[in-house]
């Protein structure tokens, strides 16, 4: 850039284009702040809409630029409805996915705006409508669909590949998935929903991606992956099998959020966004308890959680008899029971990363959701799996039948999970003398060492970043000298020609 702060090339220009829902927006603001701190001469702008721009001002560096589309009217969604997170109920969803889809002419408009093609768009599988006018620009492309490489290899392979009806035993029988390595199955409970749903054209999901999927995902330059080698290394091949690219890779560059940590420290952000005071409640059990004592609870913020099972989860808590924080979406579920002051349920933010990272949290009751799994891994604190929706029973089989770093909640009775089954589990996995806690505690801690070794200087993230950005700088400038080299008049030699290296 130069002094005035006008690009002069685009080959230092990353545009990045989150899909409004926590789970995919938070790790892209983590990517564009680790493109920040690592690579400090590229000029990283984020697309957003206005409702967003607080929330994202707020977790991003200066040095990314911000620029707004409007949302666009869909009703019946209310006015000012621009993530996920806010919608009234459920049953929105689909209407909130079509109004995404209707900002393919401002993103248009955006990218003819820009003085000079950008490196490279990062944007969310959901918003697959940026390949066509990204292509049209002649910029590569790089989706982001927020999961792992296991996770995302299974669902691409069920959906090319769907079992013969019948073929998939409801009653827990595995089966194994094509494409995969061998023995890795799955049951009919572990197909994610969307992925059960999909050869049904009326379910309106299904519907909208039909309509609006032109194959803009298997036709993306590359795929960028919040993982990292030591835990998905192995699905690498069977996910890439599946696009069209001959050259498309899956860019293990996660974890994401430790790969940001720099002059914008997680702990920071973290304490500025206690407003329940989680981390000073948890520094009083630290002093007055053993360490690891305190079993810290989280469900996401997308899956309704009934109050039923609110009432048994509650009561299999207490009947532990482990401390715990329990973090309750629900605004109108009544506790049944008083916890008193040795444990806690809070209904606001959580700063979820500096919780799991405290020396009072010995363990986490997940829904599994993958950047909460990899919240849990660079803590190095054992996971009670208890997946619920989406592609979350895949992270759960991961976790607990892959990298061993966890167990798995089972027996559901009227589809309520009783207390009965979380104290055993709960006990499980946070008495110190119980065997499977031991196993899982120590491949926790595995992980966690693993996460740190991937992000630091020549760790297998930190490289793949780099390899990411050096192989599409590579291509930003052959593609420059194929068209100097075919325009009448050149002035310049191809060795004149992009020489700045990052």
């Amino acid at each position: 850039m130069t002094s005035n702060g006008v690009l002069e090339s685009g080959r230092d220009h990353v545009v990045i284009f989150p899909f409004m829902a926590k789970g995919h927006t938070i790790p892209l603001f983590q990517f564009a702040t680790a493109l920040s701190v690592h690579h400090k001469n590229l000029h990283i702008t984020l697309l957003i809409t206005p409702a967003n721009r607080a929330f994202a001002r707020s977790r991003l560096p200066s040095s990314v630029e911000l620029v707004d589309l409007p949302f666009p009217s869909y009703p019946p969604l209310p006015a000012g409805v621009e993530s996920t997170d806010a919608l009234p109920c459920p049953s929105m969803y689909p209407a909130f996915l079509h109004a995404t889809a209707l900002l393919r002419d401002p993103f248009a408009e955006f990218v003819a705006s820009l003085p000079s093609r950008p490196l490279v768009l990062v944007s969310d599988f959901f918003l697959g409508f940026t390949h066509r006018a990204a292509a049209d620009a002649g910029v590569p492309r790089v989706v982001f669909h927020g999961m792992s490489c296991f996770a995302m290899a299974v669902c691409k392979a069920l959906i090319v590949n769907p079992p013969p009806r019948g073929g998939v035993d409801p009653a827990g029988a595995a089966f194994h998935v094509p494409g995969m390595p061998e023995g890795v199955e799955i049951t009919a409970e572990e197909v994610p929903n969307t992925v059960a749903r999909f050869a049904d054209p009326e379910d309106p999901v299904t519907r909208f991606f039909v309509d609006n999927d032109d194959g803009s995902d298997v036709r993306s330059w590359g795929v960028l992956v919040n993982s990292f080698a030591a835990v998905d290394k192995d699905y690498v091949a069977p996910f890439e099998a599946f696009y069209y690219e001959p050259s498309a890779r899956g860019w293990l560059v996660g974890p994401l959020f430790l790969a940001a940590a720099g002059d914008m420290t997680t702990e920071l952000i973290d304490k500025e966004l206690d407003p329940e005071g989680c981390l000073a409640w948890l520094d009083e059990r630290a002093c007055s308890s053993q360490p690891g004592s305190v079993i810290y609870v989280s469900f996401g913020t997308q899956a309704h959680v009934s109050d039923a099972q609110l009432d048994e989860t509650l009561h299999g808590l207490v009947q532990s008899g482990h401390l715990f924080l329990w973090v309750v979406r629900s605004d109108t579920w009544s506790p049944s029971v008083d916890v008193g002051s040795s444990s806690r349920i809070v209904r606001g933010w959580v700063p979820q990363r500096s919780v799991l990272a405290h020396k009072a949290v010995g363990g986490f009751v997940s829904h599994c959701g993958w950047n909460s799994v990899m919240e849990s891994l660079v803590a190095g604190k054992p996971i009670l799996a208890w997946p619920m929706i989406a592609e979350q029973h895949l992270n759960a089989k991961h976790v607990v039948d892959i990298i061993g770093a966890g167990i798995r909640m089972d027996a559901k009775k009227d589809g309520v999970v009783e207390r009965t089954e979380i104290e055993e589990k709960v006990k499980m996995l946070m008495d110190t003398d119980v065997e499977v806690g031991k196993r899982v505690r120590i491949r926790a801690a595995w992980a966690q060492q693993m996460a740190a070794a991937a992000v630091s200087d020549g760790g297998t993230s930190r490289l793949a970043l780099q390899k990411l950005l050096e192989e599409l700088q590579r291509a930003y400038d052959a593609d420059d000298e194929e068209k100097c080299s075919t325009a009448p008049n050149k002035s310049e030699t191809n060795e004149d020609i992009g020489q700045s290296t990052l």
